[in-house]
């Protein structure tokens, strides 16, 4: 009896085995997707982003005569010419002014110290009206400072920093328009679209401007590039809000902001 039991029993303790080690292998592999998942999202969010550049670049600009060999303005483009008006310098002036002592960089300020007074961030400016104030000065100098960096580099390299709304149609197309013309200006007469490297420095001029000159002392570089990730972001969600508020041609930010509704040539579908 013993004999035969045995054998059966080695049996249901090998099948055993086998599921343990099953499980454990479903087990890491759930632990390696969970540690990596927020990683590998970040890249593939990054890599649609520089892809798109070359999209939107290539269905909305001319080809560049004076900036040729920029991979931005690409080999593609549209059946006609799109319309563009330089704007001048003093319209361009104007616009900075807005933008930056506007009343939209005060309510931003005002909402993002909120932000930071509910999590204490920093917490060496403790709580308290003293405490608000302090943070809603310092989000109220990032904005201006990179505002200002903006548009002093965009000067410096020629470019028309405006936003100029999408033409195409329906949610999502002009969503993504909105986005991914956050690092982009137009350069030149007829308007055509380059990667803006002062877009792209401005968000962290601000925010190293505020570690180095009024955070506190253990503030680092690394929290300044954090701190531009998050402008960075903002400014897309400005580049939406402008998108779909500034819709309206009789709103009132359409009237205050440049003077009159812009926009651009779409991309997507038109239907």
């Amino acid at each position: 009896m013993t004999l035969a039991i045995h054998p059966r029993m080695c049996q249901q303790i090998r099948k055993h085995r086998v599921e343990v080690a099953a499980c454990h292998g479903i087990r890491s592999t759930r632990f390696a997707f969970g540690t990596n998942v927020h990683r590998k999202t970040l890249f593939l969010l990054t890599l649609a982003l520089l892809a798109g550049f070359p999209l939107i670049a290539g269905s909305q600009a001319l080809p560049s005569t004076e900036d040729s060999s920029s991979t931005l303005a690409g080999a593609l483009s549209v059946g006609s010419k799109p319309v563009y008006s330089r704007p001048t310098e003093k319209a361009k002036f104007r616009n900075y002014v807005f933008d930056a002592f506007g009343p939209i960089p005060f309510v931003s300020a005002g909402f993002a110290a909120g932000i930071s007074q509910a999590t204490n961030t920093p917490p060496e400016w403790h709580q308290g009206a003293e405490g608000y104030g302090k943070r809603f000065g310092s989000d109220l100098g990032i904005a201006m400072v990179s505002t200002t960096t903006r548009y002093a580099l965009s000067e410096a390299f020629k470019e028309d920093a405006l936003y100029y709304r999408c033409e195409c149609r329906g949610a999502f197309p002009r969503l993504r328009y909105a986005a991914l013309t956050t690092l982009i200006a137009r350069r030149g007469q007829d308007g055509h679209r380059v990667f803006s490297v002062p877009a792209l420095i401005a968000p962290y001029a601000g925010s190293m401007t505020a570690v180095y000159g009024w955070y506190p002392d253990r503030y680092t570089a690394k929290d300044g590039f954090r701190m531009g990730n998050y402008s960075l972001l903002a400014h897309v969600g400005g580049n939406i809000a402008r998108e779909f508020l500034y819709s309206e041609a009789h709103s009132l930010l359409s009237r205050m902001h440049f003077g009159k509704s812009r926009s651009s040539p779409g991309v997507g579908p038109t239907e």
